[in-house]
């Protein structure tokens, strides 16, 4: 049971979430199981440019350290969120979703170069987490229980969060940095005077989601179609079905009656009780079935 309700729930969940938490968790197995190392992975421009390690630009946004605390704690954030997001603000526009990745990712890249950041897997997380916020301001946050406050200055918390653990926060930062162009982008000048929209999704892009699309709808035409295929085959019990329910029914309220009108009298006459009934009802029930299909093979 434990087993089909975790199915159900990562069937459960987005495209692009599913697909990106997967590869993260894949990625640390694979590291923790010594099938490949974190050298093999991390963000290496000489590597990327000279010897043509282009699975870099990728694999530094998948890996988040080995298992630990750190670990667990930055997928929760990211599963959270990124859901979230797909689920909220980019419901029906996976193609937009997907753009922000490459648009966020390119970002990070471009500053990773200058910055000698090996894995921006935890950037790539802030950033989810602060276009979330920005686009809910006035739902209320609780920091494990021990901060209230709104969810714009939930990046913040996290910052500050990271810098009490030890860590550096240029990660955190850059994350920010890149959520608020790409908000600023997408939300806030397209809507000012004289703005206009400069984020545009590529058009292999919305071509892919057609297609998705497209094939979520004709599997949905099948699974329609097996469903009348189902009732039409089981169709013609539903007679004898519905015959049985009323006379369970109809034995139910003669029940009822004569409960009653047993306990007013106080004769304790057994008899009141609905077995005999109940049991004849059966047997119409079965003998209308048996002449029913004994009719329908003689017409044949």
């Amino acid at each position: 049971m434990a087993y089909q309700g975790f199915a159900q729930e990562y069937l459960g969940m987005p495209a692009v979430t599913r697909a990106y938490t997967t590869a993260c968790v894949l990625t640390t197995a694979a590291v923790q199981l010594e099938f490949i190392t974190p050298f093999q992975l991390y963000f290496n421009p000489d590597l990327i440019f000279r010897k043509f390690q282009i699975w870099r630009l990728i694999t530094n946004f998948l890996f988040f350290g080995p298992l630990g605390f750190s670990f667990f704690f930055n997928m929760i954030f990211l599963y959270r969120y990124c859901r979230m997001l797909e689920e909220g603000s980019f419901r029906g526009r996976t193609a937009d979703f997907v753009f922000m990745f490459l648009f966020g990712g390119f970002l990070m890249t471009l500053f990773g170069l200058f910055a000698s950041l090996f894995f921006l897997g935890q950037a790539f997380t802030i950033m989810l987490v602060y276009v979330w916020s920005r686009r809910n301001p006035y739902i209320r946050m609780n920091f494990f229980g021990l901060l209230n406050f709104q969810a714009p200055f939930l990046p913040w918390v996290l910052m500050g969060f990271s810098l009490l653990l030890g860590n550096s926060i240029i990660i955190d930062l850059l994350g920010i940095a890149v959520g608020h162009i790409y908000y600023f982008l997408e939300d806030v000048f397209p809507n000012q005077p004289g703005g206009k929209k400069l984020l545009l999704t590529p058009g292999f892009l919305l071509r892919k989601q057609n297609m998705f699309c497209f094939m979520l709808r004709i599997k949905a035409d099948l699974e329609i179609k097996e469903a009348g295929r189902w009732y039409l085959t089981h169709l013609k019990r539903i007679p004898t079905i519905t015959l049985f329910l009323r006379i369970v029914q109809k034995t139910n309220l003669e029940t009822k009656t004569r409960t009653s009108s047993s306990i007013h009298s106080n004769t304790g006459d057994f008899s009141m009780w609905p077995d005999s009934s109940l049991l004849a009802g059966l047997n119409a029930v079965a003998q209308r079935s048996y002449w029913n299909n004994t009719s329908c093979h003689s017409n044949v």
